[in-house]
């Protein structure tokens, strides 16, 4: 920091301003004299999305009414904000403030979701949202999100993850592998197989026995395709729940508002309909979009 710190104040924060909010923290804990630049509105704002003001309309006002400094609203907004009537959970990373979304399983296109007897909505504890969808039953599993280019970072690598648990009851899960897609706009579709993973007892090894040639014969149309990746695995999240990627994709360029040629569509989804087989059990509590 030797002769950084005798530079005028404008000038230390026009360069932390091209900075990360990292650095800039870095930079108020190491020398006292650069704290005031550091700490500026013109910094912390240079590290908020330019439509954080849109995004904050959209949020509940008591939440955001009392922030007082641009960095306090980076923060904030680093511990997750509901928009859109609590449908919808908007984050920035902390450490270059890339934007991440979470979808509720309200803001999702399930099959037949609206319909009691394959679909229940009720609230699950240690959910962040007021409602999760819980399968009934059904031989018919079909789950789409979707989100556009330009409500994202630009020229970053995302990665779209289906939340979710299953419950005591569950079946069917695992009879075969799920296909998992993400496509950009009328990009090829990049599709993967997935597995949920249910504890492998007594009930799923019965399946397996009962069931074994029929459920190779069926897995090998899922992994079959030039646009193909290798199995996933889910991994554990807070609150017991777990997440299943679908897939990777590249947010583009930078685009206006206005601008509907770079403005484009990231549809991801999760399906499980050749197999032809029952099942249920599955909780959905949404999708996650974040960088990677």
């Amino acid at each position: 920091m030797m002769g950084f710190n005798k530079l005028p104040e404008e000038c230390v924060s026009t360069i932390l301003s091209l900075s990360t909010p990292r650095d800039a923290c870095r930079a108020a804990a190491a020398c006292s004299a650069l704290l005031s630049a550091a700490t500026s509105d013109f910094v912390w704002e240079s590290f908020l999305p330019n439509d954080y003001n849109e995004i904050l309309s959209r949020a509940d006002q008591s939440l955001v009414g009392k922030v007082g400094s641009k960095k306090e609203l980076f923060f904030m907004l680093c511990n997750s904000l509901p928009i859109d009537a609590g449908n919808k959970i908007f984050m920035l990373e902390r450490p270059q403030g890339l934007k991440s979304y979470i979808l509720s399983a309200r803001e999702l296109k399930i099959a037949w979701a609206n319909d009691p007897m394959y679909w229940s909505w009720k609230y699950v504890a240690f959910s962040r949202f007021s409602e999760t969808a819980e399968l009934i039953t059904t031989s018919w599993l079909e789950i789409q999100g979707k989100i556009k280019t330009k409500w994202l970072s630009p020229n970053t690598t995302y990665a779209a993850y289906l939340i979710f648990k299953t419950s005591a009851r569950a079946y069917g899960l695992d009879t075969m592998p799920m296909e998992a897609s993400v496509q950009v706009g009328n990009d090829p579709v990049c599709r993967s197989a997935v597995q949920l993973h249910q504890d492998a007892g007594p009930k799923h090894q019965i399946e397996r026995l009962l069931y074994g040639n029929r459920i190779e014969m069926l897995s090998s149309r899922v992994v079959q395709g030039p646009t193909t990746s290798v199995s996933v695995t889910p991994s554990a999240r807070d609150g017991g729940w777990m997440e299943i990627e679908l897939g990777k994709f590249y947010s583009g360029k930078p685009c206006d508002r206005d601008d509907h040629e770079d403005d484009r569509e990231v549809k991801m989804s999760l399906m499980e309909i050749k197999g032809h087989h029952l099942k249920g059990g599955l909780v959905v509590e949404g999708l996650e979009i974040r960088p990677i």
